[in-house]
């Protein structure tokens, strides 16, 4: 009996057939969150454990134009495989195909057989073991929205929102919703069993936010991962559009991706938690407050990680664009939520929904435990409406701006690893080179006809 078929595996296939499924579906996350995936019938399934499945590492660099980068260890190195196995821990029936199971995939090097330096998942669990080191167990609760677009033939795009209902902000049902969308999108994600808890119509037409509990870090991450793949397979299913773009109307506002973060002591508490703190918040939670204020422009660069991210900033759009936090209070980067004892966390709001779900989790806890270790105060809270560049620093502006403060920024991409910051930085700067070579439908407009 080879080493990984063993009756685990044997049971899980013996599980899957009694069940009827005869396909289980590998999935793992490219550099920018999208899903990458093999089909395995279940009879082949040890097989998958045993030797793994081949991909070319290059799917790592490849761009959603299908260009691919020349990232070093990809085209240079003549395009060399990456090793995925199965991680069977993780399997779920797709409720809305039936005979197929998902699950995970573990991303590593058959060259070394240690975990791929790209590997977002795998690069979270290198800053999770650090936090590990510090006796802090992070719990996540990411919250995600999204627009629905329908066919619009004859349009320039190609699509529009579905529907275009506008000032149903915080509903549910028909009335902002006609085809009834988010309601069997929650019951399927939810028979998945991702963890979501509530869903509502959010500020524009065809725009939905769905919340995730909060779990552990890395599950936390799995699950947003997952539910981003979920969303756009369901619409697509129905011949929609689903898009964690983020802002891809300029009538309308962005979509952003919260996070919510605390963490558990050895004991199990909140350490975030202190009744007799400052605000009642532990010494641990101002430190790690200070830290993601002091790394946030390189962290804006994994939590707003594309060119169009930036065209969601800008005074009262809500997406914070300044180094601020505040009180319960929605116009600062950094909010603390008015809960405490084990409610005490902290939202980053900065994020928008194109970010990888495993880049900006550990971005974000890199640069807290940054903090953390510095043991630094943050400044006052921010007091009434934000944006005032008069009392907060700003943010970088673009994209290329964000990646030069990410490279600056030596402590944070220490703790995120060369290998995982040299392919990024590389990755995302082609982006910007390609978009700065576009000629835009704008400056046509603009240009044209007059000069």
């Amino acid at each position: 009996m080879s080493a990984h078929d063993t009756p685990d595996i044997r049971r899980h296939v013996e599980r899957l057939t009694a069940d009827g499924i005869d396909v289980v579906r590998v999935i793992y996350p490219d550099l920018i969150g999208t899903d990458r995936a093999r089909d395995v019938l279940v009879e082949h399934l040890p097989a998958a454990c045993e030797h793994g499945l081949a991909f070319c590492k290059a799917v790592y660099h490849t761009s959603p134009q299908g260009d691919v980068v020349p990232v070093a260890g990809g085209l240079d190195a003549g395009l060399p495989d990456v090793c995925v196995r199965p991680d069977l821990s993780t399997l779920a029936a797709l409720p809305w195909e039936p005979g197929v199971a998902v699950c995970l995939g573990e991303v590593t090097d058959p060259a070394t057989s240690n975990p791929a330096a790209e590997s977002p998942r795998d690069l979270l669990r290198a800053v999770l073991a650090r936090c590990t080191a510090q006796a802090l167990r992070p719990v996540v609760g990411p919250e995600l929205e999204y627009y629905l677009l329908e066919p619009a033939p004859g349009t320039p795009a190609g699509w529009r929102r579905a529907p275009e209902t506008t000032g149903a902000v915080y509903t549910a049902g028909l009335r902002a919703d006609p085809g009834n969308h988010l309601l069997r999108t929650l019951r399927q994600l939810r028979d998945l069993g991702l963890g979501v808890v509530t869903g509502n119509h959010e500020f524009d037409g065809g725009q939905y936010e769905i919340n995730l509990t909060h779990s552990e870090a890395l599950d936390a991450a799995d699950r947003a991962f997952r539910f981003k793949a979920a969303v756009k397979e369901l619409a697509r299913r129905d011949g929609n559009l689903a898009t964690f773009m983020a802002k891809p109307f300029g009538d309308a506002g962005g979509s952003g991706f919260h996070l919510h973060l605390s963490c558990r002591d050895e004991e199990g508490n909140n350490a975030f938690d202190d009744p007799t703190g400052p605000h009642g918040l532990s010494a641990t939670a101002r430190h790690a407050l200070a830290g993601i204020l002091a790394h946030a422009p390189a962290l804006t660069a994994l939590a707003n990680p594309t060119v169009n991210s930036y065209k969601r900033f800008g005074p009262d759009t809500l997406a914070p664009w300044l180094i601020d936090w505040g009180l319960d209070n929605r116009s600062a980067m950094v909010r603390v939520p008015p809960e405490r004892g084990s409610g005490a966390r902290l939202e980053l709001r900065l994020g928008d929904a194109s970010a990888n779900p495993y880049l900006i989790v550990a971005g974000t806890l890199a640069a807290a435990l940054l903090g953390i270790q510095a043991a630094e105060e943050p400044p006052a809270p921010l007091e009434g409406y934000g944006y005032d560049t008069a009392r907060s620093a700003v943010l970088p502006k673009d994209l290329s701006a964000a990646l030069d403060a990410l490279e600056a920024d030596t402590a944070l991409t220490e703790l995120l690893g060369k290998g995982f910051t040299t392919s990024y930085l590389t990755y995302k700067r082609n982006e910007v080179e390609r978009f700065q070579r576009h000629v835009t439908d704008w400056e046509f407009t603009e240009y044209a006809y007059h000069l």
